[in-house]
């Protein structure tokens, strides 16, 4: 089987703040955009958001690279998006991690590159 293409979808209940927060804050591309499902494309991997979602709190195993997690979790913030907890360093070293969610309540993951 050749598969075509992957993407991961996840659920909004305000379909354009879903689309302005995962294009604006990681520079996404907008590939579709209709009243049921849109999708962005982030680093070569595309975001489907599907409309109908409740804006209840999902862990949906999204995560994306950045080079410095408390830059990233700040853009997060920026754009309406929560932290979990401020990223801490560990053994001495920078966060690598920042557990977020986005405005609809779906959560992710910002790592940094380690080692």
């Amino acid at each position: 089987m050749h598969v075509e293409r992957v993407k991961y979808v996840i659920w909004a209940a305000d379909m354009e703040r879903a689309v302005a927060f995962w294009r604006d804050t990681f520079g996404g591309r907008l590939l579709k955009h209709n009243s049921v499902i849109a999708e962005v494309e982030i680093a070569g991997t595309v975001i489907g958001i599907h409309a109908g979602g409740e804006g209840t709190r999902t862990w949906t195993g999204i995560s994306l690279q950045v080079a410095d997690v408390i830059d990233g979790g700040r853009a997060v913030q920026a754009a309406g998006g929560t932290l979990a907890q401020e990223p801490e360093p560990e053994n001495g070293e920078p966060p690598h991690l920042a557990m977020c969610t986005d405005t609809e309540g779906n959560e992710f993951m910002l790592t940094r590159r380690r080692g």
